[in-house]
């Protein structure tokens, strides 16, 4: 299993290259930041700076959107780095929640998504797209370049275009019955469209916190340094109810029902352990969405999420323990999930 650690690019930057290079220095392969202009500084030039820091990282965005930058200077930068840093980057694409609603616009529709896709993606490859009917392609890119496009998805339809069209799935959950439930719907979308499952690389991403013991203090305050991110799914998890319904065939009551007494959201705490809107959130929700307890109980889950095909873990790192969880993955977690 491969790991990644997610950060904001909260300034000053170098502390985002400083965590990356601990990551790395703790067997992490992926390094992933958010990507969203008003709320954090501009991720593609941090990406540069933990590049040529780094050996081995593969970096990205967790994620992008197709309504912020335009998609040729998407593709253009990603190129850029990979021709800088040797193919170390991965577009990891998603509506745009957070980016696209602090600007004052809605989230990107799936149609969207999936033409944007297809024009970073060819043209991040050295192929040639069209951009509404005029045919481009970079004349300066390598022959060896790539670009592999990861999308996040949660409801049905963004679920099956991920396996249509994706080249990897990114769940911002760590739910085993959801996780089960959401790699099925892409895997079989894949094989359904005529794609080999196996292809379409998964990454699990969610909040992880390392105990000392599991007493119920260690275990309390866990918790509410990682309340923040049942609010951040939630926002995903009320546009799924507003289409399709509170009860729905179409997305599990495990995934509604934790959103009932959800009153709002103010996106400038947004993925912050401080955040005050996630007093709805249940420690059951907290324990089921992210990893928290001792290495042991990390170890256990990541086993279990390996077993149902997830080929990454992504650490989200924003609480009060981020050099402790890193250093507790490298020397411990991550040799035992991986022997």
């Amino acid at each position: 299993m491969d790991f990644g650690l997610v950060l904001q690019t909260d300034p000053p930057a170098s502390k985002v290259v400083e965590l990356m290079k601990r990551a790395e220095d703790n067997g992490f392969t992926y390094g992933w930041t958010f990507d969203s202009a008003v709320l954090w500084q501009e991720p593609f030039v941090i990406y540069s700076q933990i590049l040529a820091n780094t050996s081995r990282l593969t970096v990205g965005p967790m994620v992008t959107n197709p309504g912020t930058r335009t998609w040729e200077v998407t593709a253009s930068t990603f190129a850029t780095l990979n021709d800088m840093f040797g193919n170390r980057t991965v577009c990891g694409i998603g509506r745009g929640d957070s980016a696209m609603r602090v600007a004052g616009r809605a989230p990107n529709t799936l149609a969207r998504i999936s033409q944007a896709m297809k024009v970073i993606r060819a043209l991040g490859s050295g192929e040639e797209a069209d951009l509404g009917g005029t045919v481009v392609r970079f004349p300066w890119i390598k022959d060896d370049a790539r670009l592999p496009v990861w999308m996040a998805a949660y409801g049905p339809k963004a679920l099956k275009m991920t396996g249509e069209e994706a080249d990897g799935f990114i769940l911002q959950l760590a739910d085993l019955y959801l996780t089960e439930y959401m790699v099925k719907a892409v895997k079989d979308a894949a094989g359904a469209a005529g794609r080999d499952p196996d292809e379409v690389r998964i990454c699990v991403a969610a909040p992880a916190y390392v105990t000392e013991d599991d007493s119920p203090e260690a275990l309390a305050h866990a918790r509410e340094q990682c309340r923040w991110f049942g609010g951040m799914v939630g926002n995903h998890v009320a546009d799924l109810v507003s289409k399709y319904g509170e009860h729905s065939a179409a997305v599990p009551d495990e995934l509604t029902d934790y959103i009932k007494s959800r009153e709002g959201y103010d996106y400038s705490h947004h993925g912050r352990a401080d955040n005050p809107d996630t007093a709805f959130v249940p420690d059951e929700i907290v324990d089921r969405f992210c990893l928290i307890g001792p290495a042991e109980k990390h170890i256990e889950k990541l086993t279990a999420l390996r077993e149902l095909g997830v080929d990454q873990f992504a650490v989200y790192d924003m609480h009060d323990a981020r050099e402790a969880t890193i250093d507790a993955y490298g020397t411990t977690v991550i040799p035992a999930v991986n022997g």
